[in-house]
């Protein structure tokens, strides 16, 4: 009995090993790769993690046959360091796209900061595998560094093939309305061509009359500097919509300003023609939604729809266009051979408003929102992986996970390797996503709002604890979680609260960072807080100095760089529709 049953065990032995070969052997070589990223999106705007009363079935059909993330992060609470991080794997202070002033994130298409050349993305790596390359939609990393053509930002030198969309993000402006930035910046730009043309007037009048021995060619240069800055407002619908509100293919602009209620047809032609274009080779590609970012452009089959005003028929929109997408991938008989992901770049804006109009979304149970630091609402966000016949379906992880983990992960399925001359702070997700290991690959993870630090996590494997310590955080107004006043979103500098001992919570037993812990509350209080000091000492001194891409002069608009078709300033063109199927 015994030699029948160690035969027996024997034999099941072999056959787990032949089915975890058979398993390994299930992941095609260079798949095709499709990451589809919401812009501005919160965790609790989705069926499939807890809404109920919007209606996201494409999304929530990838969470039911693919894997469900519920402690994905992202690497900052606002655009263009999330989207370094996510495209990069480090996290933005590395790169320089991390900023020292409150501007967060780049305000112009003509700024001369952004996405540094000297940085990989994924999408340089699977070029070089041999990857059809492509992004349709918003980038916000910048475009250029000195003059229109040089393209040092630009998608196309990043590893893409093809450029689609926006070049910078959505603002109020790209609508019919001026926002509240946009009017304080028209008065501060009037009052400096003001200042600026007076001083101008002085020069030649001191030239005229002998008294400033200033060369007639330097008054000439500083002319031309005042009509440009003067006319760097130019346009006849919003005082940021003629330079920021446009859309690029590859290198050359093809609509300024945008029409938004024909800019969501537009990205969804192009993202569909993309798949068609190149599924007979491998392909990565990059579908960087518009939706559901403020003002909301909505096409009229979406308006009114949802039971949530325009934001919620936005989302509602959004999800159609994943379905489209998967659509496509379904009729090509692509999906085997497909992964797909999907996300937000961070939490919803919870500020976001037109004429006490709420434009933001919800972040569920988690506290804070976008530009808010290090609070749970502002960087935890929806985090879906889908491959049919791969990965198992109806899958749940709730192991921190980080936009950056996106990087190593496509890289090694795409055949390349990962950069070793660099920090990546990115794990490899498969061999969590297919059950394969039980733990997330990080221990630590760092939460910063621009340069500064604001929070850090410690993931403490061997009793299953989350630990979480903010250092500093916003200051909120009196019985509110907001921050709004002056500005569109709360600072990371300046007007903060600092916490010595930092605020400390267990996110497993409470999420929403409810109730701070304290010594007399926490035994282990003291211990918890220096070992994450310890940890966050460590992981500056893995930190080099580089230049600053989202501060001073790299973050002001330059005529220089702008992208303009047509004769600059009178920048204006109309894009024709591209013929395709019927969507």
């Amino acid at each position: 009995m015994n030699n029948l049953q160690n035969h027996s065990n024997y034999w099941l032995r072999v056959l787990v090993l032949c089915l975890s070969f058979q398993t390994s052997l299930e992941i095609p070589t260079k798949p095709n790769i499709v990451l589809i990223l919401a812009d501005d999106l919160g965790i609790g705007d989705v069926g499939c993690y807890g809404n109920t009363t919007l209606r996201t079935p494409n999304i929530d059909r990838l969470a039911r046959e693919g894997v469900r993330l519920t402690q994905h992060l992202a690497a900052a609470s606002v655009c263009t360091p999330s989207r370094a991080a996510f495209l990069t794997g480090r996290y933005p202070i590395r790169s320089g796209m991390a900023s020292e002033t409150e501007a967060q994130v780049l305000l112009w298409t003509a700024a001369s900061g952004g996405l540094p050349p000297n940085e990989t993305t994924f999408a340089k790596i699977l070029q070089r595998q041999g990857y059809a390359t492509g992004l349709v939609g918003k980038w916000h990393l910048g475009v250029s560094c000195e003059t229109r053509g040089d393209h040092c930002h630009h998608p196309l030198n990043h590893g893409f093939d093809y450029f689609y969309g926006m070049p910078l993000t959505l603002l109020l402006d790209c609508g019919t309305r001026h926002s509240q930035i946009c009017r304080a910046q028209r008065a501060e730009h009037w009052f400096y061509t003001r200042m600026l043309s007076l001083l101008l007037l002085l020069l030649t009048l001191g030239k005229l009359v002998r008294i400033l021995p200033i060369p007639w060619k330097v008054i000439t240069c500083f002319a031309v500097c005042v009509l440009l800055y003067f006319i760097s407002w130019y346009s006849s619908y919003g005082c940021l919509r003629h330079w920021n509100c446009i859309l690029m293919r590859n290198h050359q602009a093809c609509e300024q300003s945008m029409a938004l209620e024909r800019t969501t047809h537009l990205i969804l032609r192009e993202a569909l023609s993309f798949i068609e274009r190149n599924k007979q080779r491998p392909f990565l590609f990059f579908l960087s939604l518009l939706q559901v970012h403020a003002p909301l452009p909505t096409t009229d089959n979406f308006l009114g729809r949802s039971r949530h005003g325009l934001y919620g028929d936005n989302v509602e929109e959004m999800d159609w266009i994943v379905g489209k997408v998967l659509d496509i991938l379904d009729r090509e008989g692509l999906t085997k051979d497909t992964l797909v992901y999907f996300a937000s770049d961070h939490g919803a804006f919870l500020e976001a408003s037109l004429e006490d109009t709420l434009l933001g979304g919800w972040n569920g149970i988690y506290k804070g929102g976008k530009g808010m630091g290090g609070w749970e609402g502002g960087i935890r966000v929806p985090g879906i992986f889908w491959w049919p016949g791969v990965l198992p379906a109806g899958r749940v992880i709730d192991e921190p996970t980080s936009l950056m983990d996106v990087y190593p992960t496509v890289v090694q399925l795409g055949g390349g390797q990962v950069p070793r001359d660099r920090v990546i702070d990115g794990r490899d997700l498969m061999p969590l996503l297919r059950g394969h290991v039980p733990h997330s690959g990080h221990e630590f993870l760092f939460h910063y709002c621009g340069s500064r630090m604001h929070a850090a996590r410690w993931y403490q494997r061997e009793s299953g604890q989350i630990w979480k310590a903010h250092f500093e955080t916003p200051t909120f107004l009196e019985g509110s979680v907001s921050c709004y006043v002056d500005s569109a979103m709360c600072p990371c500098y300046g007007s903060m609260t600092r916490h010595d001992p930092p605020l400390l919570f267990e996110l497993s037993a409470d999420p929403s960072e409810a109730k701070p812990l304290s010594p007399s509350s926490e035994p282990s209080f003291h211990a918890v807080v220096s070992r994450i000091k310890e940890a966050t000492q460590e992981h500056r001194k893995t930190l080099t100095p580089v230049p600053q891409q989202l501060s001073g002069s790299s973050n002001t608009w330059n005529p220089w760089p702008q992208p303009c078709c047509g004769t600059f300033p009178f920048c204006s063109c109309q894009e024709s529709p591209l013929p395709h199927a019927e969507l």
